[in-house]
Parts: structure tokens; sequence; C-alpha cells
């Protein structure tokens, strides 16, 4: 018997705990006959499913202190599976539990075999989910910090960070507004062991440009108006460290040739002084702008394009990484729902198909405030396309083709890449969710040339 293969059985009446215990011999059975009971067997045992009967003490007659019982269980512990065990009169009521986050409902009179295969799938839903939560926390940390990732897109961006790291070049981060330039500067920062200081970000274009040299450079005491004493640029500020100049294509020309001056010798001078500052610092530059577009309209120098471009790191826009959307959004779904104490139960089939079918312009900036933004809005116990202001996705392309085997094919790569994808490439739990066993599984990816 697994350690966790418990279940939680809540029925007053003595007769049909006795026949229910009976009915589930593979597992470890707990019985409680009230709310109370329940309750505090849930917090000590934590069993991954619970039975339910609707009329409870102390409304026996009526559904008020079962459905009372199924809330309660679920606001504590909202991944366990909640089946309703209801009288043959009351399937509206059955149903109004299911609708409120309750897996499954049985009617009775008590089916021992039936009831034993709905609360078998039950279990093995809830260990499939449960891996999944572990395997997504898993890659909070991997590959790098800060990125969360299983695409082999942005695991080629990965291995390309970790090589780059150690060294001292300066690289060119491209990539679209949104899509993690800043995650991948700081990982160069954090994975170079030589260096010492710390981390600084400017942005260029957030900055008004009569301003923006001072911040850069610094400036001498009497400098200009208002310079009433010297005070060191970002560039000082960031000695023995990472200097990460996002959005670079906003820079001004003037600002170009200074900067490359310094980037060149590796010195400064602060706006107002004459005293030439020797700088040891790593620089990083970011932009979603086109350079090569820009130096032919003369807005951006082509020297210092190659200069800062020694080792350039396209990041793919989150439409081109596969099925990196699903894992972030249960991502952040899972820390935000933490962070302002609610208690949804993740999304519905519709939501996760919304958030797969759409184009993420705003990449994985407009994910996490569209996540954001459900979780506080939500008024189900699950996150909808609605609450995510997403159109629900269309149907699959229409069929052309009236090859029935070329059909076939199609529709099993199409459902076995799905299912690969909402298990993060784990095999085993993508057999599970399509019904088949492993080595069926491993037999038709080797069929449809489907690689993890």
């Amino acid at each position: 018997m697994e350690n966790n293969k418990k279940i939680l059985v809540v029925e007053d009446d003595t007769g049909l705990q006795k026949q229910m215990k009976w009915s589930f011999e593979d597992f470890e059975v707990f019985i409680a006959g009230n709310r109370e009971e329940a309750l505090k067997i849930l917090l000590k045992e934590k069993p991954p499913v619970v039975t339910v009967d609707l009329g409870l003490p102390p409304d026996p007659e009526g559904t008020t202190e079962g459905l009372a019982t199924v809330e309660d269980i679920l606001s504590k512990a909202p991944n366990t599976k909640v089946i309703v065990v209801s009288g043959n009169d009351d399937r509206t009521n059955a149903v109004q539990a299911v609708a409120s986050g309750a897996y499954d409902f049985y009617q009775k009179p008590i089916d021992s075999e039936l009831l034993n295969q709905i609360v078998t799938r039950a279990y093995h839903v809830f260990e499939l989910e449960d891996e999944n939560r572990r395997l997504t926390m898993e890659h909070i940390d991997v590959p790098m910090e800060g990125m969360i990732t299983s695409s082999p897109q942005m695991q080629s961006v990965c291995q390309r960070v970790e090589k780059v790291a150690s060294s001292d070049a300066t690289v060119l981060l491209l990539g679209n507004s949104g899509t993690g330039k800043e995650v991948c500067a700081r990982a160069l920062h954090g994975k170079n062991p030589s260096i010492t200081g710390r981390f600084v970000a400017i942005n260029c274009a957030a900055i008004p440009e009569n301003l923006l040299e001072s911040e850069l450079f610094g400036y001498e005491k009497g400098a200009f108006t208002g310079a009433t004493k010297t005070t060191p640029g970002k560039i000082e500020y960031a000695e023995g460290g990472t200097l990460f100049l996002d959005e670079m294509g906003e820079l001004p020309m003037p600002l170009q040739a200074k900067l490359l001056r310094f980037l060149q010798e590796r010195v400064i001078e602060r706006i107002g002084g004459r005293e030439e500052i020797p700088v040891n610092v790593r620089v990083i530059c970011a932009t979603h702008q086109n350079l090569e577009e820009k130096i032919k309209l003369r807005e951006f120098r082509e020297d210092l394009f190659y200069r800062i471009n020694e080792i350039p790191i396209n990041i793919p826009p989150l439409k081109d990484r596969e099925g990196d959307a699903l894992l972030l959004a249960k991502s952040f779904f899972e820390q935000m729902n933490k962070e302002m104490g609610k208690k949804l139960k993740g999304f519905t089939k519709e939501a996760l198909s919304s958030i797969e079918a759409h184009d993420w312009p705003g990449n994985v900036r407009e994910l996490k405030n569209r996540i954001k933004r459900a979780v506080i809005m939500a008024d189900g116990k699950q996150i909808t396309s609605a609450d995510l202001e997403l159109k629900p996705a269309e149907s699959e392309d229409e069929i052309n083709s009236f090859d029935l085997r070329e059909v076939r094919e199609s529709a099993e790569r199409m459902v076995i890449t799905k299912a690969l994808k909402h298990t993060n490439g784990k095999v085993s739990p993508a057999a599970e969710l399509l019904g088949v066993s492993r080595p069926t599984l491993y037999d038709l990816m080797q069929k449809l040339s489907i690689n993890v």
C-alpha cells in the first residue's frame, strides 16, 4: 500500500460506513460522521480523495451541511478530489457541488465496484496534477534563476547564457518587449564567478535625453545649474559588477559616441570634469529594435553596433516557445493565488485552450498581468477565458484530407504532443492522461517521429 493512497469517507450512516470501507480495500480508509471530524482528519492525514454524503447532521434530510462540508474541504485543501454522494432525488444539488469545485458525484444506492472505479480515477488525476505542480516548481530554478521554461527554443537560449556568462564579452540581448531580456541579463551577472560588484540596470528609453548623460557618466560639482555636489553615474556604481543598458536603440547619437569610447578604453569622464576615471565593469545591452535598420537610417552608429554585438543572444517571443505559455500561466497562478490569499482551483479547460491559442503580443509580461488580473477578479472557483479577457479557442483546423491513415496519424500526433506539453515532457504521466500504457505511448511516439 502506498503511503499517500488514502481516502476520507464522510458519512453518518454506520451501515454505509462499513460498506464503503469495504469498497476501498486498496486504500487506507478514514471515516468521519460529521463536518468537524472530517476537517480534523483532513488536516492530519491529507487524503488525496474524499467522499462526502450531502445529508450530514445536523441537517440529515437536507443538503446545507453537506455542501458546507465540501466548501470547507476545498478551502483548506483545494487540490483534494471531492466526490459527492447523493440520493436518487438529489441530482441537482450534486451537480451544484461539482460546479462549485467538487471532482465528481455518485448517486445512491452504492455500487461498490463502480464507486471504487470513480475513486481510483480521482486518485490518479490527483497524482498527475501533483506531479505537474512539482515539475513546475522544479522548473523555477532550471535551467537558470528566474527562467521558467520547458521549450527547446528557450533551453537553447539558456545554454547560450551558460556558455557566455563566465566571459567578459559584451552581450547584446535581442527580443520583443516582455520576453525576459532582463532575466537573461541578471543570469549572465549571477553566473559569472569573477563578478563581485552589483547589477546596475538603466533603461535608455525611460530617461529624458538631457538627463541620460548625467545618469550614465555622473557630474562634477558646479558642472551645471543644480549640480551642488559631485555625483558618480551608473557606470561608476557598477564598478566590479554588471551594467545593463536596456533599450539601447533609444540612445541619442551624441551619447553613442561617448559610450563607444568608454567601451573601447574602459575610462569615463564626468560632466564638467577633466579627469579620466577607469572603470572595470561587464556590459550587457538589450533592445527590441532592429539596430541594422537603424544604422541604414543613420540613427545608430555602425561602430558602436559592432562593439556591443560581440555575442548576440536572440530571445524568441512567447508564441514561438512550445508549451511555455501553459507552464508560465500555472506557475504565475500558483504564486499569485498564494500571495493574495485566494483559494482558486486553477483554470478551466476552456481557459487553458485560450492561453495556448493566444498570440501573446506582450509576451511573458502580458501573460503575467492577465493572470494577476484574473486571480483578483475571478468570481468562480476556477479562472475562465472571460476572467483572462481572452476569446475562447476556436476548434482545430478543418481536415482537408480524405486519406484515413493520414487523418488518424495527424490527430494522434496532435493529441500526444498536447499531452506531453501538459506533463512537461514526462512520458509516464502523459500515458496516464491519454489512457494508454507507457510502452504503447513510446511505440506511437516512435511511429509518429515525436521527440520529447
